[in-house]
């Protein structure tokens, strides 16, 4: 995906020569890119041990450095599931109805094929 990012960055300037507004969205493409792989890969990997408070940061699917980390991040996620299913009820309720149907369902279906 960062290749494509930067694949589109470079046509994106080539073709820019003519029409700024081509510049605009190269730049828009490099934000995307800064945003979402860091400057660097890697990045994360080569900093100090100690992670500062709050923000997610770095990559989303990276693991973690440390099990100090780990404990961090998934500490963080219960709170946040825990806040979602506290402040939506009906969501919650809802999504719950839609587990336990599918759930049924597919124990309906491994009964039928159990049967032929």
């Amino acid at each position: 995906m960062a290749t494509l990012l930067l694949t589109a960055t470079v046509v994106l300037v080539v073709l820019g020569f003519g029409n700024h507004v081509l510049w605009l969205a190269a730049v828009g493409v490099l934000f995307l890119y800064v945003r979402y792989y860091g400057l660097w890969e890697g990045s994360d990997t080569s900093s100090g041990g100690s992670s500062g408070g709050g923000g997610g940061g770095g990559g989303r699917g990276s693991l973690p450095s440390t099990y100090q980390a780990y404990r961090e991040r998934r500490d963080r996620e219960a709170r946040w599931q825990r806040r979602y299913r506290r402040e939506r009820p009906f969501e919650t309720r809802r999504q719950a109805r839609e587990k336990a149907r599918e759930k049924a369902m597919q124990k309906a279906y491994e009964e039928r094929e159990g049967a032929v």
